[in-house]
């Protein structure tokens, strides 16, 4: 596996152009993100650095911009909030143990090539977590955007504390949130175009609270300890180790999701093709080493790489520029940051929280089918009240056994018992006398198609059809897949077949197939005679055996 990602200098003006235009989208994002997950705006400026750097240094994604995203800061703000919670003294610290963990997790998922497994999942579970991330975020943004500090309990306490909140609510910082989301849902595209909204409501949104507002008392970002970030020792409690490694799982596994997702975007403006593994790998070191300096875990962005894409960037060089002029900002001009408004910082988030919101899904999803729809909206439910991972486990689960019930009820249509030249299955003029000749005496069991385990009881069923003849020919020769269970099942109906003192014959399958028949010992059940490599071949030798044994 080459070692750096698709670093190139043929396209200068593009590349620079674009982690130039990345950048400019990343910094309210990264101040947003950093205020709300509670970390700090620090944070969320050091994860848009050190998570941006590494996955463009090592990631596969020649475009790829990744920095905190929105799930992202969703999970960290309950990672954080339940461990400092728990352990005030150690509760950052060990926040920031769970992010390093978490890219460990990335990279060892990409070094074991598991990261085509990852996007793997039905349409109707992504959106559904998606858009109770989405749901979360607004949320959480609602105590900062009426003018109050966020209350304790997550998404359960702020919907416990809203009518106490709107009651209170403090209507100069109300009316700058809203003029933030007022910004960015109608600023005219012909600004937009040159500068993004986001930077647009942020500059606007300060200058405003600082000018016809400044009379009033405003809650702001505050004076920020910006400059190089101190290191954070790995810190962790035995009580709590195993706690930490679940948030650690899901924080990596929603990464990986939230990066593969977007790089499969690059993907189609780009016409090119990323590798997931090395993508999987520059994430995960990108996250510990976000981690290891107090930085907010990040994944891949669509916003900001559609920006970088479509300002001209076609190597990584982008995501590397992207980070330096970051890094420059942290260093030469962190005091710019100190006046804007958290009410501007919650409003920047509630429309982060909107978009991701799967709207086009939602509304169509009735349409699709009443099992999308009903996988949707409880995996939407699940993330919202209880657990992220339990949301996507139970809505993967039901999805696949709804689709593996599906498929075994098409299956069963491909399992067929014929004892006469009827039309069941295409039989050529030689298989067609043959069986003709039998006068019903022979069975032809034919089997096509991927077998899995559901149509296992199928294949039992035809045990009374197996009983009223003399002799069997078992077709498999269309099978390119069966499974254990299913293996097991014509095991069964070889042996009821042969215990009644049936002549038995099996067409071979194809060659995967058959190795695994051989392997479970499907072939010794009858003599090696009565192996056959074609139809026409088992049928004749049943209805010599046939024939040699009236009755």
């Amino acid at each position: 596996m080459q070692l750096f990602n698709d670093i190139r200098f043929d396209n200068l003006k593009g590349d620079i152009f674009g982690g130039l235009t990345a950048a400019v989208v990343s910094l309210p994002m990264a101040l947003a993100f950093g205020v709300a997950s509670g970390a700090g705006a620090e944070a969320g400026l050091y994860g848009a650095v050190l998570v941006g750097l590494f996955a463009a240094l090592f990631g596969g994604t020649s475009t790829l911009i990744s920095e905190p995203t929105g799930p992202m800061t969703v999970v960290m703000t309950a990672v954080l909030t339940t461990l400092i919670a728990d352990n005030p003294e150690n509760g950052r610290a060990m926040a920031f143990t769970v992010v390093m963990m978490a890219g460990l997790f990335q990279i060892a998922l990409g070094a074991l090539k598991l990261g085509k497994y990852i996007t793997l999942m039905p349409y109707s579970v992504v959106s559904g977590f998606m858009s109770g991330i989405g749901i979360i975020l607004i949320i959480l943004q609602l105590a900062p955007f009426l003018g109050h500090p966020s209350p304790p309990g997550g998404v359960t306490g702020t919907l416990a504390a809203l009518p106490g909140l709107l009651t209170s609510i403090k209507p100069v910082e109300f009316i700058l949130g809203a003029f933030t989301i007022g910004i960015l849902f109608f600023a005219p595209k012909q600004w937009t175009r040159y500068v993004p909204a986001q930077l647009i409501a942020l500059v606007a949104g300060t200058l405003f609270s600082l000018t016809i507002l400044g009379f009033f008392e405003v809650r702001r970002i505050g004076e920020i300890d910006l400059g190089l970030p101190s290191m954070v020792v790995p810190t962790f409690s035995w009580g709590q180790w195993s706690e930490m490694i679940v948030d650690a799982l899901v924080l990596g596994t929603l990464g990986c999701i939230d990066a593969l997702l977007t790089a499969v975007i690059a993907d189609s403006l780009t016409r090119q093709e990323h590798k997931s593994d090395k993508e999987l790998v520059g994430q995960g070191i990108g996250n510990l080493v976000s981690g290891l300096f107090g930085g907010l875990p990040g994944a891949g962005a669509t916003m900001g790489t559609v920006v970088n894409i479509q300002t001209g960037a076609r190597s990584a060089l982008s995501g590397i520029v992207r980070a330096v002029v970051l890094m420059v900002v942290i260093l030469w001009a962190a005091k710019l940051t100190e006046s804007i408004p958290l009410a501007v910082l919650a409003g920047i988030a509630v429309r982060v929280g909107i978009n991701i919101l799967d709207w086009s899904f939602v509304k169509r999803a009735h349409r699709v089918s009443l099992n999308a729809t009903f996988i949707m909206y409880g995996v939407m439910f699940l993330t919202v009240f209880f657990d992220l991972i339990v949301a996507v486990g139970l809505g993967v689960f039901i999805a696949n056994i709804i689709t593996i019930e599906r498929l075994s009820r098409e299956q069963t249509r491909n399992i067929k018992t014929i004892t006469d030249s009827d039309d069941a299955i295409a039989l050529n003029n030689e298989e067609k006398q043959l069986l003709d000749e039998a006068q019903g005496k022979l069975l032809l069991l034919y089997l096509s198609g991927p077998m899995i385990f559901g149509v296992s009881k199928a294949i039992a069923r035809e045990h009374n059809a197996v009983m009223s003849c003399t002799a069997m020919v078992v077709d498999i020769s269309d099978v390119p897949l069966v499974d254990a269970t299913v293996s097991l099942a014509i095991e069964n109906a070889l042996k009821d077949a042969l215990d009644a003192g049936k002549e038995v014959f099996i067409v071979r399958p194809a060659q995967e197939t058959s190795r695994f028949l051989e392997g479970v010992g499907l072939f010794d059940m009858v003599p090696p005679q009565h192996v056959c490599s074609s139809r026409v071949e088992a049928l004749r030798l049943a209805g010599e055996a046939i024939r040699s044994h009236p009755q």
